[in-house]
């Protein structure tokens, strides 16, 4: 018997769908990558393409010399695909477009891409790699994330870094090629690398995440990847968490509202009405010029004068302290010094004469144990 009899005699061997279209296809098979992505042949289009396509963009003047210098290697870059370009200096314009020689239909999608990162700034060299298949770019606009041109320049500096050492560290982490320029960033690189430098910028440039945050939690994810353990785990418990703190900012100061009143302010006296009150409506216009030339006289007398007094201060001396003659401070300490002595003397003496002189204590008495002693007077020797 053969083989697809006995297939179909045992239901149990037989694979079983569940619905009617769904049969097994040739190309489910586990040893294909459907991720890879393989190099176009020409053979797969040996007809070329029907109708022409093509497109073109604007870009900056100052960018015309060095597209004129580095046109001829965009130009033998492109023809080894089958494109043809122009670059119309007049109207500031680059354009691509298809030819009969064209095989790969994608490759006009390229090379508007190329068109579009030459007029971003971006070098020639590099801008030609974006026609490999492995390449892709994404250019992301910042010009309108930001209000306040202070804080856009600001915030796209942060993004740079010191020495564009940022965006350095940037590049390595994400594998792909930025450049910050003006109102854009262009970027170069795989699909999971742009998608990371896309969502970098924009939490920089709204204020969301600083960058240097993101580049811990790139090179923590990347040790992690590196780890076999940890390949199929979720990494959110290792990821650092960064909260944003409340900055204290200046507060506005409120203007106080001012009463409801449903009637109109009283209206202003008008310059016609105060020369009525003052009664210099009536004047004639060479009483009126003869006035104007006198308050112009008083108000010029007045400024010279203010100046005058200005200029004569700086001539006036400054006011010294006054100074004590040496001789007559030398005669009172001394003259206070003599009746100071005086006084000391005179209260000595007052204060001898009135004690009252014991004899007894000068006459030595016997001891009591009546042993004899030297009797002495003791007697003031008057010279």
């Amino acid at each position: 018997m053969d083989a697809g009899e006995v297939t179909d005699n045992n239901p149990d061997e037989r694979k079983r769908h569940k619905g009617k279209h769904d049969k097994p296809k040739p190309w489910d098979d586990e040893t294909i990558d459907h991720w890879k992505i393989e190099k176009f042949d020409p053979s797969w289009n040996e007809g070329g393409l029907l109708e022409m396509s093509s497109f073109s963009t604007l870009f900056p003047q100052y960018r015309e010399k060095y597209l004129q210098e580095a046109w001829p290697i965009v130009k033998g870059a492109l023809k080894e695909h089958g494109i043809s370009c122009e670059l119309d200096l007049v109207k500031g314009s680059m354009t691509v477009s298809t030819t009969r020689k064209t095989k790969d239909p994608y490759i006009i999608v390229k090379s508007r891409d190329l068109i579009k990162l030459l007029s971003r700034s971006v070098p020639a060299p590099q801008a030609i790699k974006i026609l490999n298949d492995e390449m892709q770019c994404d250019i992301i606009k910042i010009g309108g994330l930001v209000r306040n041109k202070e804080k856009f320049v600001k915030r796209r500096q942060r993004l740079v870094g010191p020495n564009s050492s940022t965006l350095k560290a940037l590049e390595i982490l994400t594998g792909c090629y930025i450049l910050v320029q003006g109102n854009s960033v262009a970027s170069m690189g795989s699909f999971k690398g742009l998608k990371q430098v896309r969502r970098i910028v924009e939490e920089c440039m709204l204020n969301k995440m600083h960058p240097l945050y993101n580049i811990k939690v790139l090179m923590m994810r990347r040790d992690l990847a590196s780890n076999p353990e940890l390949a199929n785990e979720n990494w959110d418990r290792f990821l650092p968490k960064f909260k944003k703190k409340n900055v204290k900012q200046k507060k506005v100061k409120s203007k106080e509202k001012k009463e409801y009143t449903p009637f109109p302010p009283p209206p202003q006296p008008s310059k016609i009405d105060m020369q009525l009150d003052s009664g210099e409506y009536f004047l004639s216009d060479k009483k009126k010029s003869a006035k104007k030339w006198q308050e112009r006289q008083e108000k010029q007398a007045e400024k010279t004068a203010e100046n005058k007094r200005k200029r004569e201060e700086a001539f006036k001396p400054p006011e010294e302290a006054p100074v004590q003659e040496k001789g007559k401070n030398d005669k009172d300490d001394i003259v206070a010094m003599a009746t100071s002595l005086k006084n000391k003397a005179k209260e000595f003496g007052n204060r001898k004469s009135g004690d009252k002189i014991d004899a007894e204590m000068y006459i030595a008495t016997s001891s009591s144990s009546g042993q004899p002693s030297n009797k002495k007077l003791k007697t003031k020797s008057k010279k």
